[in-house]
Protein backbone atom coordinates (compact mmCIF):
# COMPACT_ATOMS: atom_id res chain seq x y z
CA UNK A 1 0.00 0.00 0.00
CA UNK A 2 1.10 3.49 -0.84
CA UNK A 3 0.28 6.68 1.50
CA UNK A 4 1.31 9.96 1.13
CA UNK A 5 1.87 11.55 4.41
CA UNK A 6 -1.22 13.39 5.19
CA UNK A 7 -3.01 10.22 4.88
CA UNK A 8 -1.29 8.65 7.63
CA UNK A 9 -3.41 9.52 10.29
CA UNK A 10 -6.57 8.21 8.46
CA UNK A 11 -5.14 5.15 7.85
CA UNK A 12 -3.92 4.73 11.35
CA UNK A 13 -7.54 5.16 12.92
CA UNK A 14 -7.89 1.98 10.81
CA UNK A 15 -5.51 -0.47 11.52
CA UNK A 16 -1.93 -0.35 12.28
CA UNK A 17 0.46 -2.03 9.37
CA UNK A 18 3.11 -4.75 10.58
CA UNK A 19 5.81 -2.75 8.07
CA UNK A 20 5.79 0.88 7.29
CA UNK A 21 8.58 2.58 5.14
CA UNK A 22 9.09 6.58 5.22
CA UNK A 23 10.24 7.31 1.55
CA UNK A 24 11.39 10.84 1.68
CA UNK A 25 14.08 14.18 2.58
CA UNK A 26 11.26 16.47 3.71
CA UNK A 27 12.02 16.49 7.71
CA UNK A 28 8.44 17.92 8.94
CA UNK A 29 6.31 15.06 7.63
CA UNK A 30 9.51 12.14 8.65
CA UNK A 31 9.00 13.74 11.81
CA UNK A 32 5.03 13.46 12.31
CA UNK A 33 4.68 10.37 10.41
CA UNK A 34 7.33 8.91 13.08
CA UNK A 35 5.06 10.17 15.70
CA UNK A 36 1.89 9.61 14.28
CA UNK A 37 3.11 5.40 14.11
CA UNK A 38 4.47 5.21 17.77
CA UNK A 39 1.59 6.96 19.31
CA UNK A 40 -0.97 4.42 17.48
CA UNK A 41 1.26 1.79 18.16
CA UNK A 42 1.12 2.59 21.93
CA UNK A 43 -2.68 2.46 21.62
CA UNK A 44 -2.58 -0.95 20.83
CA UNK A 45 -0.36 -1.54 23.78
CA UNK A 46 3.54 -1.21 22.62
CA UNK A 47 5.67 0.13 25.35
CA UNK A 48 8.77 -1.16 23.85
CA UNK A 49 10.93 0.65 20.91
CA UNK A 50 13.84 -0.16 19.60
CA UNK A 51 15.57 2.24 16.63
CA UNK A 52 18.85 1.22 14.62
CA UNK A 53 20.82 3.80 12.75
CA UNK A 54 22.72 2.04 9.79
CA UNK A 55 25.81 3.98 9.62
CA UNK A 56 29.45 2.63 8.41
CA UNK A 57 30.19 -1.14 9.32
CA UNK A 58 26.79 -1.37 11.03
CA UNK A 59 26.30 -4.95 11.95
CA UNK A 60 23.04 -6.18 10.55
CA UNK A 61 23.21 -8.95 12.69
CA UNK A 62 21.42 -6.82 15.10
CA UNK A 63 17.83 -7.20 13.16
CA UNK A 64 18.34 -10.79 13.19
CA UNK A 65 19.26 -10.68 17.36
CA UNK A 66 16.40 -8.55 17.82
CA UNK A 67 13.58 -10.74 16.22
CA UNK A 68 14.95 -13.74 18.12
CA UNK A 69 14.66 -12.03 21.54
CA UNK A 70 12.62 -11.85 23.78
CA UNK A 71 10.91 -8.94 24.77
CA UNK A 72 11.61 -8.01 28.70
CA UNK A 73 8.66 -5.36 29.15
CA UNK A 74 5.66 -5.52 26.60
CA UNK A 75 4.54 -8.39 24.26
CA UNK A 76 4.64 -5.91 21.82
CA UNK A 77 7.56 -3.75 20.06
CA UNK A 78 8.53 -1.32 17.74
CA UNK A 79 11.49 -1.79 15.62
CA UNK A 80 12.88 1.34 13.71
CA UNK A 81 15.82 1.23 11.35
CA UNK A 82 17.43 4.34 9.85
CA UNK A 83 19.18 4.82 6.69
CA UNK A 84 20.33 8.03 6.17
CA UNK A 85 22.13 7.39 3.05
CA UNK A 86 19.57 4.76 1.36
CA UNK A 87 22.41 2.54 0.44
CA UNK A 88 22.46 -0.80 2.60
CA UNK A 89 25.08 -2.45 1.21
CA UNK A 90 24.67 -6.00 0.04
CA UNK A 91 24.41 -7.35 4.27
CA UNK A 92 21.34 -4.94 4.53
CA UNK A 93 20.32 -5.83 1.26
CA UNK A 94 20.06 -9.45 2.30
CA UNK A 95 18.61 -8.21 5.99
CA UNK A 96 15.72 -6.35 4.43
CA UNK A 97 14.81 -8.93 2.50
CA UNK A 98 15.18 -11.51 4.83
CA UNK A 99 12.87 -8.95 6.87
CA UNK A 100 10.27 -8.61 4.53
CA UNK A 101 9.76 -12.17 3.58
CA UNK A 102 9.49 -12.88 7.40
CA UNK A 103 7.75 -10.16 9.57
CA UNK A 104 8.85 -9.82 13.47
CA UNK A 105 5.53 -11.25 15.34
CA UNK A 106 4.03 -8.26 17.46
CA UNK A 107 6.10 -6.41 15.88
CA UNK A 108 5.59 -2.44 14.11
CA UNK A 109 8.74 -2.01 12.32
CA UNK A 110 9.36 1.28 10.41
CA UNK A 111 12.48 1.66 8.41
CA UNK A 112 12.90 5.25 7.39
CA UNK A 113 15.01 5.80 3.99
CA UNK A 114 15.73 9.31 1.91
CA UNK A 115 14.69 9.91 -1.73
CA UNK A 116 16.12 6.91 -3.42
CA UNK A 117 17.41 6.94 -6.97
CA UNK A 118 16.34 5.12 -9.81
CA UNK A 119 18.38 2.27 -9.44
CA UNK A 120 17.61 2.29 -5.66
CA UNK A 121 14.22 1.87 -5.96
CA UNK A 122 14.94 -0.85 -8.57
CA UNK A 123 16.35 -2.99 -6.27
CA UNK A 124 15.42 -6.04 -5.30
CA UNK A 125 15.63 -5.36 -1.70
CA UNK A 126 13.51 -2.44 -2.05
CA UNK A 127 10.96 -3.73 -3.69
CA UNK A 128 10.68 -6.69 -1.51
CA UNK A 129 9.91 -4.27 0.85
CA UNK A 130 7.74 -2.53 -0.78
CA UNK A 131 5.23 -5.70 -2.13
CA UNK A 132 4.91 -6.03 1.84
CA UNK A 133 5.28 -2.64 3.71
CA UNK A 134 2.23 0.49 3.81
CA UNK A 135 5.16 2.84 2.16
CA UNK A 136 4.28 6.49 2.89
CA UNK A 137 5.50 9.04 0.73
CA UNK A 138 7.17 12.12 2.75
CA UNK A 139 6.56 14.89 -0.33
CA UNK A 140 7.80 18.37 -0.49
CA UNK A 141 5.28 21.02 -0.20
CA UNK A 142 5.81 23.19 -3.82
CA UNK A 143 5.38 26.91 -3.43
CA UNK A 144 2.28 27.16 -4.96
CA UNK A 145 0.41 24.91 -2.74
CA UNK A 146 2.37 26.21 0.71
CA UNK A 147 -0.98 28.70 1.19
CA UNK A 148 -2.92 26.15 1.00
CA UNK A 149 -1.19 23.46 3.55
CA UNK A 150 -0.80 26.92 6.07
CA UNK A 151 -4.49 27.37 5.95
CA UNK A 152 -5.39 23.94 6.61
CA UNK A 153 -2.90 24.05 9.76
CA UNK A 154 -4.16 26.91 11.13
CA UNK A 155 -8.00 25.12 10.67
CA UNK A 156 -6.69 22.22 12.96
CA UNK A 157 -5.90 24.82 15.80
CA UNK A 158 -9.81 26.52 15.39
CA UNK A 159 -7.88 29.77 13.95
CA UNK A 160 -7.95 31.21 10.38
CA UNK A 161 -6.57 34.45 8.52
CA UNK A 162 -7.10 35.82 5.20
CA UNK A 163 -5.68 34.86 1.99
CA UNK A 164 -2.93 37.69 1.50
CA UNK A 165 -1.82 37.09 4.99
CA UNK A 166 -1.33 33.45 4.47
CA UNK A 167 0.60 34.32 1.21
CA UNK A 168 2.38 36.53 3.45
CA UNK A 169 3.48 34.00 5.92
CA UNK A 170 4.43 31.52 2.72
CA UNK A 171 6.46 34.31 1.33
CA UNK A 172 8.36 34.64 4.84
CA UNK A 173 8.81 31.05 5.50
CA UNK A 174 9.51 29.01 2.11
CA UNK A 175 11.79 26.47 1.75
CA UNK A 176 11.40 25.66 5.57
CA UNK A 177 8.49 23.88 6.17
CA UNK A 178 9.44 23.34 9.61
CA UNK A 179 9.67 26.84 10.66
CA UNK A 180 6.40 27.34 8.63
CA UNK A 181 5.07 24.32 10.77
CA UNK A 182 6.32 26.06 14.01
CA UNK A 183 5.39 29.56 13.54
CA UNK A 184 1.43 28.47 12.77
CA UNK A 185 2.01 26.63 16.42
CA UNK A 186 3.33 29.92 17.72
CA UNK A 187 0.26 31.94 16.32
CA UNK A 188 -1.59 29.40 17.90
CA UNK A 189 -0.46 29.46 21.68
CA UNK A 190 -0.47 33.84 20.97
CA UNK A 191 -4.23 33.90 19.79
CA UNK A 192 -7.35 32.24 20.43
CA UNK A 193 -9.74 30.61 18.24
CA UNK A 194 -10.86 32.41 15.44
CA UNK A 195 -9.89 35.19 12.93
CA UNK A 196 -6.12 36.10 13.18
CA UNK A 197 -5.30 39.86 11.97
CA UNK A 198 -2.75 40.58 9.26
CA UNK A 199 -0.81 42.85 11.82
CA UNK A 200 -0.56 40.43 14.73
CA UNK A 201 0.67 37.84 12.10
CA UNK A 202 3.14 40.10 10.58
CA UNK A 203 4.32 41.32 14.10
CA UNK A 204 4.84 37.34 15.14
CA UNK A 205 6.33 35.91 11.43
CA UNK A 206 9.99 35.93 11.26
CA UNK A 207 11.63 35.52 8.02
CA UNK A 208 12.86 32.14 8.46
CA UNK A 209 13.01 30.81 4.96
CA UNK A 210 15.84 28.46 3.92
CA UNK A 211 17.35 28.47 0.50
CA UNK A 212 19.17 26.38 -1.42
CA UNK A 213 21.71 26.85 -4.92
CA UNK A 214 19.38 23.56 -6.78
CA UNK A 215 16.21 25.64 -5.78
CA UNK A 216 17.26 28.49 -7.62
CA UNK A 217 18.59 26.54 -10.61
CA UNK A 218 14.81 24.98 -10.62
CA UNK A 219 13.50 28.45 -10.50
CA UNK A 220 15.61 30.02 -13.24
CA UNK A 221 14.85 26.75 -15.48
CA UNK A 222 10.94 27.23 -14.46
CA UNK A 223 11.27 30.84 -15.73
CA UNK A 224 10.31 32.04 -12.43
CA UNK A 225 12.10 35.63 -12.19
CA UNK A 226 10.66 36.82 -9.25
CA UNK A 227 11.57 33.51 -7.47
CA UNK A 228 14.81 33.51 -8.99
CA UNK A 229 15.47 37.39 -7.41
CA UNK A 230 14.35 36.35 -4.35
CA UNK A 231 15.86 32.98 -3.68
CA UNK A 232 19.35 34.45 -4.77
CA UNK A 233 19.06 37.49 -2.32
CA UNK A 234 17.71 34.84 0.41
CA UNK A 235 21.22 32.64 -0.22
CA UNK A 236 23.08 35.96 0.22
CA UNK A 237 21.53 37.01 3.14
CA UNK A 238 22.25 33.70 4.61
CA UNK A 239 26.05 34.27 3.89
CA UNK A 240 26.22 31.72 1.36
CA UNK A 241 29.78 31.81 -0.83
CA UNK A 242 29.45 32.16 -4.45
CA UNK A 243 31.32 29.03 -5.07
CA UNK A 244 28.73 26.81 -3.09
CA UNK A 245 25.99 28.03 -5.20
CA UNK A 246 27.86 28.35 -8.50
CA UNK A 247 28.74 24.54 -8.40
CA UNK A 248 25.01 23.02 -7.83
CA UNK A 249 24.16 25.16 -10.59
CA UNK A 250 26.43 23.63 -12.82
CA UNK A 251 25.17 20.04 -11.86
CA UNK A 252 21.69 21.51 -13.13
CA UNK A 253 22.95 22.78 -16.73
CA UNK A 254 25.35 20.13 -17.62
CA UNK A 255 22.60 17.62 -18.16
CA UNK A 256 20.55 20.16 -20.19
CA UNK A 257 22.99 20.52 -22.16
CA UNK A 258 23.53 17.05 -23.09
CA UNK A 259 19.84 16.90 -23.86
CA UNK A 260 20.12 19.55 -26.05
CA UNK A 261 22.92 18.28 -27.98
CA UNK A 262 20.90 15.01 -28.24
CA UNK A 263 17.93 16.67 -29.82
CA UNK A 264 20.03 18.55 -32.10
CA UNK A 265 21.13 15.18 -33.40
CA UNK A 266 17.68 14.08 -33.96
CA UNK A 267 17.62 11.24 -30.81
CA UNK A 268 14.77 11.14 -28.41
CA UNK A 269 14.07 13.65 -25.90
CA UNK A 270 12.83 11.32 -23.00
CA UNK A 271 15.60 8.79 -23.50
CA UNK A 272 18.53 11.73 -23.56
CA UNK A 273 16.90 12.57 -19.98
CA UNK A 274 17.06 8.83 -18.56
CA UNK A 275 20.31 9.13 -20.02
CA UNK A 276 20.97 12.09 -18.12
CA UNK A 277 19.58 10.54 -14.61
CA UNK A 278 15.95 12.96 -14.99
CA UNK A 279 13.21 11.25 -13.81
CA UNK A 280 9.74 12.04 -12.84
CA UNK A 281 8.28 15.70 -12.18
CA UNK A 282 11.41 16.49 -12.92
CA UNK A 283 11.04 16.14 -16.88
CA UNK A 284 8.42 18.31 -17.08
CA UNK A 285 10.27 20.92 -15.32
CA UNK A 286 13.53 20.28 -18.12
CA UNK A 287 10.98 19.65 -20.96
CA UNK A 288 9.54 23.60 -20.44
CA UNK A 289 13.39 24.48 -20.06
CA UNK A 290 14.03 23.06 -23.39
CA UNK A 291 11.47 25.10 -25.11
CA UNK A 292 12.76 28.49 -23.77
CA UNK A 293 16.25 28.15 -23.78
CA UNK A 294 18.70 27.53 -26.94
CA UNK A 295 21.56 25.20 -26.84
CA UNK A 296 23.74 28.17 -27.35
CA UNK A 297 21.85 30.07 -24.43
CA UNK A 298 22.45 26.92 -22.53
CA UNK A 299 26.11 26.71 -23.81
CA UNK A 300 27.19 30.35 -22.75
CA UNK A 301 26.11 29.79 -19.39
CA UNK A 302 28.07 26.78 -18.16
CA UNK A 303 31.09 29.36 -19.45
CA UNK A 304 29.98 32.05 -17.49
CA UNK A 305 30.05 30.22 -14.78
CA UNK A 306 33.22 28.96 -14.99
CA UNK A 307 33.99 32.59 -15.72
CA UNK A 308 32.03 33.22 -12.22
CA UNK A 309 33.85 30.68 -10.95
CA UNK A 310 37.28 32.46 -11.54
CA UNK A 311 36.34 35.69 -10.63
CA UNK A 312 35.30 34.22 -6.84
CA UNK A 313 38.66 32.73 -6.63
CA UNK A 314 40.42 36.07 -7.73
CA UNK A 315 41.88 35.02 -10.68
CA UNK A 316 39.46 37.56 -12.32
CA UNK A 317 38.12 40.88 -11.04
CA UNK A 318 34.80 41.41 -10.43
CA UNK A 319 32.12 40.85 -8.15
CA UNK A 320 30.77 36.83 -8.42
CA UNK A 321 27.74 37.68 -6.52
CA UNK A 322 26.77 40.52 -9.33
CA UNK A 323 27.91 38.30 -11.83
CA UNK A 324 25.87 35.26 -10.68
CA UNK A 325 22.53 37.02 -9.90
CA UNK A 326 22.71 38.38 -13.41
CA UNK A 327 23.39 35.12 -15.03
CA UNK A 328 20.30 33.52 -13.13
CA UNK A 329 17.89 36.67 -13.55
CA UNK A 330 18.67 36.31 -17.02
CA UNK A 331 18.27 32.82 -17.69
CA UNK A 332 14.83 33.11 -16.15
CA UNK A 333 13.89 36.27 -17.87
CA UNK A 334 13.69 34.37 -21.44
CA UNK A 335 10.89 34.19 -22.97
CA UNK A 336 9.85 31.41 -24.84
CA UNK A 337 10.81 30.46 -28.38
Amino acid sequence: MRLDSNQLKQHLTQTLSPLYVLLGDEPLAQSECLDAIRHAARKAGTDERTSFTVERNFNWQQIQQFSQALSLFSSKRILEIHIPNGKPGMDGARALSELAANLIPDTTIIIVLPSLEREAKNSAWFGNLQSVSTLIELKEIAPNQLSQWLAARFKAQNQSTDATTLAFIAHQVEGNLLAAHQEVQKLGLLYPAGEISAEAVRESVLNVSRYDAFQLGEAALAGDAARTSRILQGLQDEGENAVAVMNPLIWVLRPLVRIKQAEARGENVTNAMINARIYGDRQNLVKRALGRLSLRQLEAALQKLCDIDRTAKGVLQGDAWLELSRLCFGLAKVSGR
